[in-house]
């Protein structure tokens, strides 16, 4: 069974459907709206929405690098073929203008959740360029490029007047579980799933048994019988992390990713709703809704299933309703007595420190007292892909060596 037909990067870049940058205020009205319909597209930018709807590109980026099955690079795998056809990519992925980052991090959410290899994530980046509204004349469709039969076959909802693999909700939902009985099936080796994803489980399975191979000792680069783009989908997905990891101007990078993205999440669309009704109703921009979700976009048929759309993530009860975060015990300034405690159990420090909480990341942390998250961990000896911990201290300060 062929799963879904693979796009080469030059087909991809002629078959992406044009879609505006990324934007949360002052959109011209979408495709099928008049301009004196209510919308919210006069909302606040991203840097100012509620803590809970926003946060870091870079938080997103170490949320990749810390769920990735093979960090190990090699020349081989960032020199070559594949340098020259993914060598952009860092530069796409921090482009402010465009709603791949937020994207992306959708997505890393959702296989992280799964306890999946965030390679997956490079999945949508190869196919579709992590548009969801990405059509091939052959047939595949959305982030993932379902075939139809594929599309069906695991769960995603298609009829007249509605394509399910438009809705990166109802598609990444599919593609992830699609990807973790793959994943189970083949023993925990990212790279059979892959291949599988490619060319079909059976292909994978039937070319394992000629060889004598099963998932403990399989060898995929050494499996017969199957196409060039298989073996070379494993490479490319590869060539693309190490890409990621090792981009040049690291510094530079870095402090593009680090700036506020909206966090997305599904929401229903109750019966009778629209986008645009769903986007006054909560402030949110529609036009941003409608290029988020090609499939609810238009006029859109509903069938007995709930439909879901991708929107910012909404403000929760401890957040005001002009954004600003409600002060709790957890936000104690870093010379509180929570902080001095903990500071005092086992880190010595001059200066500023702030110690982390549940759920805090560099971002956050950076945010709140004024320092960019690249610099906060240059600042603390920690790498980009660093985890924060709770009960770690960082130093918020530059500090200054003592004399000998």
């Amino acid at each position: 069974m062929r799963t879904r037909h693979t796009l080469g990067a030059a087909l991809v870049a002629t078959l992406l459907v044009a879609v505006p940058p990324f934007a949360v205020a002052g959109d011209p009205p979408a495709p099928g709206e008049t301009s004196g319909t209510p919308t919210s597209d006069a909302t606040v930018p991203v840097s100012a929405l509620p803590a809970s709807q926003q946060r870091s590109g870079l938080e997103i980026y170490q949320r990749f690098r810390d769920g990735l099955a093979d960090p190990a690079c090699d020349s081989a795998a960032t020199n070559g073929r594949w340098k020259k056809q993914f060598g952009h990519a860092p530069g796409q992925l921090a482009r402010a203008e465009d709603d791949l980052l937020p994207l992306f991090g959708y997505v890393v959410d959702a296989l992280r959740e799964a306890h999946l290899p965030t390679e997956f994530a490079l999945i949508p980046f190869v196919e579709s360029g992590y548009k969801p509204g990405a059509r091939n004349p052959n047939g595949p469709a959305g982030l993932w490029q379902f075939i139809g039969i594929t599309a069906r076959n695991h769960g995603v909802p298609m009829r007249e007047g509605y394509d399910g693999r438009l809705s990166p909700v109802d598609s990444t939902q599919a593609a992830v579980r699609y990807l973790k009985t793959l994943h189970g099936m083949f023993g925990g080796d990212w790279r059979l799933a892959v291949m599988a994803y490619n060319a079909g489980e059976y292909r994978v399975l039937q070319s394992m048994r000629r060889a004598g191979m099963n998932a403990r000792n399989a060898r995929p680069a050494e499996l017969p019988g199957l196409s060039g783009i298989t073996y070379a989908y494993v490479e490319k997905l590869h060539a693309l992390a190490c890409i990621f990891q090792q981009a040049d101007d690291r510094d530079a990078w870095l402090d593009q990713l680090d700036r506020p993205v909206p966090r997305l999440a599904a929401h229903p669309l109750p019966d009778g709703g629209t986008l645009a009704s769903w986007a006054t109703a909560h402030g949110q921009s529609t036009t941003l809704l409608n290029r988020l979700n090609p499939a609810l976009a238009g006029r859109f048929s509903r069938g007995t299933r709930p439909m879901r759309l991708l929107a910012p993530s909404l403000a929760t009860a401890s957040e005001t309703a002009s954004g600003t975060p409600v002060a709790t015990a957890a936000d104690a300034s870093p010379s509180s007595p929570q902080n001095d405690a903990a500071v005092s159990s086992g880190t010595a420090s001059t200066g500023r420190t702030h110690t982390v909480k549940r759920g805090e990341s560099a971002w956050s942390i950076g945010k709140r007292h004024g320092i960019p998250a690249a610099r906060l961990l240059r600042m603390n000896g920690l790498k980009p892909g660093a985890v924060l911990r709770p009960g770690m201290v960082l130093q918020l300060d530059e500090t200054q060596s003592e004399a000998p």
